[in-house]
């Protein structure tokens, strides 16, 4: 499979995002919802910030939701030395009275004119205030239809995972919708268009006591009340996505089914993409899925960086055979390549 990766590489990092408070640090800009609105590109990435630490403390913000109360940032101190703390892992700090993640993500646009020179908002397009974004809101999807940008995320608290809706017509005002899948379910992509009259969506639970993170479907008349759930598929032993799998773009509709690109792991996290075919018109049906995957952490901001061996894709823009994929490198940085629709199509296919 031909994969481009684009020589501008990566394409917005950490430094080119300014903190939403001075006492803040960008420490990831990734896994970035993906439109073309008039004559831009606009990005919807994940900004996660911490607080700035010292040598003492690591400063963690959550977000602190009283009713009838305004929400807003608190930031907890633990002590470098308390050996009951495990610092280990440098996404969360383990204490006994429980995890904490050590950044806080929302949601920055950022655009372009030409898909690879983008401009960053010098503020949030969508910050957590609700007590299902304690941890902070992550990974969009955007889906537009019939000029209206659909916006699904997760929103990470001690309850769950849960994923919400947001509604935007211009990237400047959102309407926020709230929750509409709960808690464990996450990378919701919303097909672009109605199929046999209803809307239709990849989604992926957690299951905790049968099951694997698997990827499922789901109908809606509304785009807010979500049932008539199909499994889709699971995860393959032995393989590259063994461990965990997830809807990744908005599902593309070619001539010969629908074609999503998704996101598969191992157990030791190392983040690959794939491709599947689904039914036009029966999209719980699976046509073909790749064996292998198309694109796999190689270049060095890929392998290296927050999280070192992920390529995690929220979104790609679609040009004639083009499929230009903007894709979250190593949990820190937005790259983006191109491929062949046409290409991922017959090779699927051709099994």
């Amino acid at each position: 499979m031909k994969v481009e990766r684009y020589p501008e590489n990566p394409l917005v990092k950490p430094s080119d995002v300014p903190p939403s408070r001075p006492d803040f640090e960008v420490v990831c800009a990734f896994n970035a919802g993906v439109a073309r609105y008039r004559d831009e590109i606009i990005l919807l990435m994940r900004v996660a910030e911490r607080a700035i630490s010292d040598d003492r403390v690591h400063r963690v913000p959550i977000l602190k939701c009283e009713h009838g109360k305004e929400a807003c940032v608190e930031i907890y101190e633990f002590k470098k030395a308390d050996p009951m703390l495990d610092f280990k892992d440098p996404r969360i700090i383990i204490t006994p009275e429980g995890v904490f993640l050590t950044t806080i993500s929302h949601l920055r646009v950022a655009r372009s004119k030409d898909g690879r020179n983008f401009v960053v908002d010098p503020k949030p397009a969508i910050f957590p205030d609700r007590p299902s974004e304690i941890y902070g809101i992550e990974d969009p999807r955007i889906t537009e239809i019939a000029g209206v940008y659909y916006i699904t995320y997760k929103g990470v608290a001690p309850t769950g995972i849960s994923t919400s809706l947001a509604v935007t017509t211009d990237f400047v005002n959102f309407e926020r919708k709230g929750i509409i899948l709960c808690p464990e379910n996450l990378d919701v992509c919303i097909f672009p268009e109605k199929v046999n009259g209803r809307y239709v969506a990849l989604h992926r639970p957690i299951p905790r006591s049968f099951g694997q993170p698997n990827m499922w479907i789901a109908y809606s008349p509304d785009l807010i009340s979500w049932g008539d759930h199909y499994f889709l598929m699971g995860v393959q032993a032995d393989s590259w996505d063994s461990g965990r799998i997830g809807g990744g773009t908005i599902p593309i509709k070619t001539e010969h089914g629908w074609l999503e690109i998704y996101h598969g792991a191992t157990a030791g996290d190392f983040y690959c993409l794939g491709a599947v075919l689904l039914d036009l018109d029966e999209p719980h049906r699976v046509i073909a899925r790749g064996r292998d995957p198309i694109m796999a952490p190689e270049a060095p901001y890929e392998t290296c960086g927050f999280v070192p061996n992920v390529i995690f894709t929220c979104g790609a823009v679609v040009d004639d055979d083009r499929l230009s994929l903007y894709y979250g490198a190593a949990d820190m940085v937005v790259a983006a390549a191109d491929m062949s629709i046409s290409g991922i199509v017959e090779h699927l296919l051709s099994g």
